[in-house]
């Protein structure tokens, strides 16, 4: 059932950006016109959008937005960007104007596709649309690379939404719900059903990927994307009790890193890009079982790959840090580099911007997000001492 939902009024604090640009000419003349287009080139290249999804709560309103001086590591305050329940996870539609996020509108759980404006600095989104999931609220959702077709996944009742989006960006309908079957049952309170927890696409985009955490599976579809629909194709079998939870492929498409939630451990599949299969090689744990043992609570939640391929990372919710990991892609195997704690609390999330530079890492419980500077040839972390608060963060996207 699609419903159009009129938008409601933004709460937004008013975001000022001062720039102070010095030019130094030896010998030469730099005009006014000159000097404020260049001064507007470096203000755009510096100012990069962050969009942040977030926990429903007290605290929480919506979706939020806040900008990293890709120069500095510095990030500005936050500022309401569209009103909503629950926004946990959020995606980018390709042409970069659009946004979405499985969350609540009055009182029913939707995905919602929003445009993205901008006025005086300011980053805003204006609703849509928003189609109801019509199988409870999703905890993941994403969209392929042509912009057709998006993906939900609902981690209550082990299922995943299939829809149809227009040219514009609005969603058009809901095409398909399938439904997982099957449990592990290795965790009796976790696995007793199937849970899918994240939806993604190989490079390719001729197939799609559920890691399903009450399965200990990652299901493979087929994709047809130009008539947004997907079909059965197989799965990749996790070790006993894992969970999987998220999952990415490395940068040459011939890898796939899957992170298990339950066991604190990523597994390295080769992937097979004509075949749709996937392989399992290596499984390697991202905190050891003695500091594991210490913690009240312990999971895993989020994993990124760097953008030169060489680094992964996963976050420790409970342990509170990041593992680094360096990757070598002749042998597909990730070797320890560091446990860094996120200066906050409970990471659900973290990502890493486009140019590779910087990490930010999500504290839900801290309402805080903390900028890292990644080394480009060791792959370790530096806390930049830049810390913001935000409500309940579980969701940091970039403009990629």
């Amino acid at each position: 059932m699609n419903i159009t939902i009129k938008p409601r009024m933004n709460a937004s604090t008013k975001l000022s950006l001062l720039s102070f640009v010095t030019f130094f000419t030896w010998g030469g003349f730099v005009s006014a016109q000159d000097s404020k287009t260049k001064k507007q080139a470096n203000t755009s290249q510096e100012m990069l959008d962050v969009w942040i999804g977030t926990a429903r709560g007290q605290l929480s309103k919506g979706i939020y937005h806040t900008k990293l001086n890709t120069s500095s590591g510095k990030l500005s305050e936050v500022n309401l960007a569209a009103e909503c329940d629950g926004p946990g996870f959020i995606a980018m539609h390709p042409n970069r104007t659009r946004l979405y996020a499985v969350c609540d509108l009055d009182k029913k759980p939707v995905v919602a596709a929003y445009a993205i404006e901008s006025s005086k600095g300011q980053s805003t989104l204006k609703l849509l649309n928003a189609v109801e999931i019509g199988d409870g609220g999703a905890a993941h959702v994403s969209v392929e690379p042509t912009g057709r077709t998006l993906l939900t996944a609902q981690y209550g009742t082990g299922s995943v939404g299939v829809f149809a989006l227009n040219d514009d960006g609005s969603i058009r309908e809901r095409t398909q719900l399938i439904k997982h079957e099957g449990a592990s049952k290795v965790d009796a309170k976790r696995q007793d059903a199937p849970h899918a927890h994240w939806t993604g696409f190989s490079p390719d985009n001729r197939f799609a990927f559920v890691p399903d955490l009450g399965m200990d599976k990652v299901m493979i579809y087929r994709l047809d994307a130009a008539g947004s629909k997907i079909d059965s194709h197989g799965f990749g079998q996790l070790p006993p009790g894992s969970g999987p939870r998220h999952m990415k492929f490395d940068t040459t498409g011939k890898f796939i890193f899957v992170l298990n939630e339950l066991a604190l451990s990523i597994t390295v599949f080769r992937y097979d890009s004509q075949a749709g299969t996937m392989t399992a090689m290596q499984t390697v744990e991202t905190v050891p079982p003695k500091e594991k043992a210490k913690e009240q609570a312990i999971s895993a939640s989020e994993i990124r790959v760097h953008p030169n391929g060489k680094f992964v990372y996963s976050a420790n919710r409970g342990h509170d840090t990041i593992t680094s990991f360096s990757f070598d892609a002749t042998n597909g195997q990730l070797t320890l580099i560091e446990r860094m704690p996120v200066r906050g609390a409970t990471p659900r999330n973290f990502n890493i911007d486009p140019s590779g530079q910087w990490l930010l890492a999500a504290g839900q419980d801290s309402n805080t997000l903390a900028s890292f500077a990644i080394n480009q040839r060791s792959g370790e972390l530096t806390y930049n001492r830049s810390v913001i608060n935000t409500p309940a963060p579980i969701c940091v996207l970039f403009v990629p």
